[in-house]
């Protein structure tokens, strides 16, 4: 099950059920199957408190990721998304809201199906794995 919940901001997320489908894509495509995911869209400030908080990382970020699986095989966790950061990486890179959107969801799946992007090899295998998962979104 995919959850999504908004936490003090405004927002509308378009297209939940095709999201939500897409995202249970990407996990099986990756060989896992799917518990219960949560993203939680929220501002700059709320997620700057988490990533104080639990991670001890005291700046701004577009996405926190909590691995919540017991399993090896299942996909579980919560994922934070910061808005304010969404819409300002669209402009940055110059990509629409949407398509950024949809990157920093797929990012978040990726990371609990064990990929990261600490080195700039793991970063690279990321993008590529996001670029591939964005152009399957039809």
């Amino acid at each position: 099950m995919i959850n999504f919940h908004i936490e003090n901001i405004a927002i509308k997320i378009q297209h939940k059920l095709k999201l939500k489908n897409w995202l249970k894509s990407i996990i099986t495509s990756e060989g896992f199957s799917l518990g219960e995911i949560n993203y939680i869209f929220c501002s700059d400030d709320y997620l700057l408190k988490i990533n104080i908080e639990y991670l001890d990382h005291d700046y701004f970020t577009d996405i926190i990721t909590f691995d919540n699986s017991l399993e090896e095989s299942l996909i579980e966790g919560d994922i934070f998304i910061s808005i304010d950061r969404v819409k300002e990486n669209a402009l940055t890179y110059e990509v629409s809201f949407e398509h950024e959107l949809k990157r920093v969801l797929a990012h978040g799946i990726l990371h609990l199906c064990g990929f990261f992007d600490k080195t700039p090899e793991e970063e690279k295998l990321m993008r590529s794995k996001e670029n591939h998962y964005l152009q399957q979104f039809s």
